[in-house]
């Protein structure tokens, strides 16, 4: 199983920036989604997560810009970045809950990261 990130990059403060994540591999369902991200020095923390069922939940730091979405039919996470500041530079990590089988255990995988930065 790999999820690989994309859309990270260099953007001026206030700018946009949309990431997403695809899983592929052998993968039989996938429970909840998110992404984390870790400035230097810094511990890795949750900016947004999503279930299954599209419920989703934001770091304080993120509501009111942020918007995470997924969609299930592709194995696929996104994240909407409006307004980002330089405090929101950071690795930014996808991760997901799933099961490779039916009879597989719940397992967490997670992304290689994706740079972001902006610039004041």
């Amino acid at each position: 199983v790999q999820l690989v990130e994309s859309g990270g990059g260099l953007v001026q403060a206030g700018g946009s920036l949309r990431l997403s994540c695809a899983a592929s591999g052998s993968i039989a369902t996938i429970n909840n989604m998110g992404w984390y991200r870790q400035a230097p020095g810094k511990q890795r923390e949750l900016v947004a997560g999503i279930t299954r069922g599209g419920t989703t939940n934001y770091a304080d730091s993120a509501k009111g810009r942020f918007t995470i979405s997924r969609d299930n039919a592709r194995n696929t996470v996104y994240l909407q970045m409006n307004s980002l500041q330089p405090e929101d530079t950071a690795v930014y990590y996808c991760n997901a809950a799933l099961r490779r089988t039916w009879s597989s255990p719940w397992a967490d995988y997670w992304g290689q990261g994706t740079q972001v930065t902006v610039s004041s």
